[in-house]
């Protein structure tokens, strides 16, 4: 089956099959550590090798500055406020995940596609939230947030939420799990290689807890004050590589759209940078909400390129409805398709022009170079991103054009939303709303968990 459109820089006038789409999800990798964003200490070669051939974002943003409410609207392209998704998920929560929103999944396969999911899930824990119930045809991973790398009594105990799932059955799994997902996801394309298909590969690293494979970490100590973290991410890199390489064998790389992103900022526990930005996971600055964006697909866009302008992961639903085929058909996504930006020869211009997040009593809207962070009943702050990317110079004193300009826009945004259908654990709020404090003022940090407040 046929695209209906065509593109002027495809190799000559040739009419494009449906590519298959792959989105690669990073969970709580810091912003400068990968190879192509210059870090040193990090080894990335097959993720700097896709940077090469694909369009880098540096100015992308995530929907949510934790793990869960980004997943929602990365996966539906919808600010996942407007269906009270705000706020990250704990276990046994029954009012998590709203059913009744259409995922990329079930949209493609609406396309024709063979859908499957590697990895975590983290969008709910009863039946109706599994992945199998939400477009994924096939499912290999974990539903909970979070578990050890290596097999272990405590998450592969019958009934934990940790606990490897095949589709529906409890599984086990051998080695190091970040290598198995890899794995997973090139069986999976040497079955599917025939027939189009949407993969999310969802690694869980480099979130805590901190494992690596002991092989992997000998190659990184002593030369850097982060082994762990670095072996963690070398191994995530050559996994993505296996993937990467299983599609040039199968002769469908060429024609797969592959997006390779971060689900939030760097966390404070992992050892992740955030450099040069303020913040880190859990907050609105820009180390919570930016991450780089890599988009590949060589058969149509031109490689080694760089785009500065403002974009963001909610863009990723309706990339893939488009190259999917799905023309016009209406979805209630904010996101915009991409790939008219990635074929202009601007790449400076700025997909959205406002962006806007919250996270209970915090929230932030950017239009344009001004971006303001908001704590409820406290405390508003202005930059300027363009000349203060490090958010330090606070203009709300002086500017109160733009201030009241982003105020305005936020609040009307806001009345769009629900409020949270459910909130994180007290302490967890008050250690947030002290951050806040805290980075509003530029101050020393006073808690980044809850159990720094009993210090």
């Amino acid at each position: 089956m046929l695209l209906a459109f065509a593109c002027a820089n495809i190799k000559k006038e040739k009419a494009i099959s449906k590519p298959n789409i792959i989105i690669i999800l990073a969970d709580d990798a810091g912003y400068a550590d990968f190879g192509f964003m210059g870090i040193k200490d990090i080894k990335t070669p097959n993720l700097d090798q896709l940077s090469n051939n694909g369009v880098l974002f540096k100015q992308h943003y995530v929907s949510a500055s934790v793990c869960s409410p980004s997943r929602a609207g990365l996966l539906t392209g919808r600010y996942q406020q407007r269906f009270g998704h705000e706020c990250n998920l704990e276990a046994e929560q029954p009012l998590s995940f709203d059913t009744a929103q259409v995922t990329i999944a079930e949209a493609l396969k609406q396309q024709g596609y063979k859908t499957a999911i590697f990895g975590k899930w983290h969008l709910g824990d009863y039946e109706q939230h599994h992945p199998l119930n939400n477009g994924f045809d096939t499912f290999w991973g974990f539903i909970a947030g979070g578990r050890r790398y290596f097999p272990n009594e405590k998450d592969d105990k019958p009934g934990s939420l940790n606990g490897i799932l095949n589709n529906w059955k409890p599984d086990n799994f051998e080695g190091y799990l970040t290598d198995v997902l890899g794995d997973k996801a090139v069986n999976y394309i040497e079955q599917t290689k025939d027939e189009p298909f949407f993969m999310y590969l969802a690694f869980n690293a480099p979130h805590t807890p901190m494992d690596a494979k002991a092989e992997v970490l000998a190659q990184f100590q002593g030369k850097t004050t982060r082994p762990v973290y670095a072996a963690m991410m070398y191994s995530m890199d050559e996994a993505i590589g296996k993937v990467i390489s299983k599609l040039k064998e199968t002769g469908t790389y060429e024609n797969t759209l592959i997006f390779f992103l971060s689900d939030n900022g760097g966390a404070h526990n992992n050892s992740s940078s955030v450099t040069p930005l303020k913040g880190w996971k859990g907050n609105e600055w820009e180390g919570g909400i930016r991450t780089p964006l890599i988009v590949s697909w060589p058969l149509v866009l031109k490689g080694n390129k760089t785009y500065t302008g403002m974009a963001s992961s909610l863009d990723i639903f309706k990339t893939a409805l488009g190259v999917a085929g799905a023309g016009k058909q209406a979805y209630a996504a904010d996101g915009k398709d991409l790939i008219p930006y990635l074929q202009s020869n601007d790449y400076s211009a700025n997909v959205h022009d406002t962006l806007f997040w919250r996270k209970d009593q915090m929230a932030a809207a950017r239009i344009g170079d001004f971006k303001m962070l908001q704590l409820k009943g406290e405390q508003t702050v202005l930059y300027n991103l363009k000349e203060d990317m490090q958010e330090q110079n606070d203009l709300s004193a002086n500017d109160t054009i733009h201030l009241n300009e982003l105020k305005n826009q936020l609040s009307q945004w806001e009345t769009s939303m629900k409020k949270p259908i459910w909130t994180e654990p007290a302490a967890w709020n008050t250690v947030t709303r002290m951050i806040y404090e805290d980075l509003m003022n530029n101050r020393s940090i006073r808690a980044k968990e809850p159990k720094d407040l009993k210090k």
